[in-house]
């Protein structure tokens, strides 16, 4: 799938420590943030659920090696592989802006951008 605005992918990113709860470049995206916090809600939501990738997989209809390379932060995900890890997971695993929190200047460049026409 293309990533918006030619980002690398999230893991790209990291400036230091271990994906997912790395310290990300200050030059790192809004995507890189969003990859890393959907990448911390579906680690913990796996683990909470006890299931390995291929039975979440089985269950959700989405690759293993697609789940795993999500929580990797290898890949970004579209919007319907999103919808059914949450619902096989029985949660949200979407951060939303809760995702950029942690950098305010990200949150002001993502704002400050014009808007994509189509």
């Amino acid at each position: 799938m293309p990533r918006s605005n030619n980002d690398q992918v999230p893991a790209a990113y990291v400036a230091t420590g271990q994906w997912p709860r790395a310290e990300l470049a200050p030059d790192a995206p809004v995507s890189a943030y969003y990859g890393q916090a959907f990448a911390r809600n579906l680690v913990r939501a796996i683990e909470s659920a006890g299931l390995g990738t291929r039975t979440l997989g089985e269950k959700s209809g989405v690759a293993h090696t697609t789940i795993s390379r999500l929580m990797r932060g290898k890949v970004l995900c579209d919007i319907g592989t999103v919808a059914r890890l949450e619902i096989a997971l029985a949660t949200d695993l979407w951060p939303g802006t809760a995702a950029v929190d942690q950098a305010p200047a990200q949150r002001a460049r993502a704002t400050t951008q014009p808007a994509a026409t189509s």
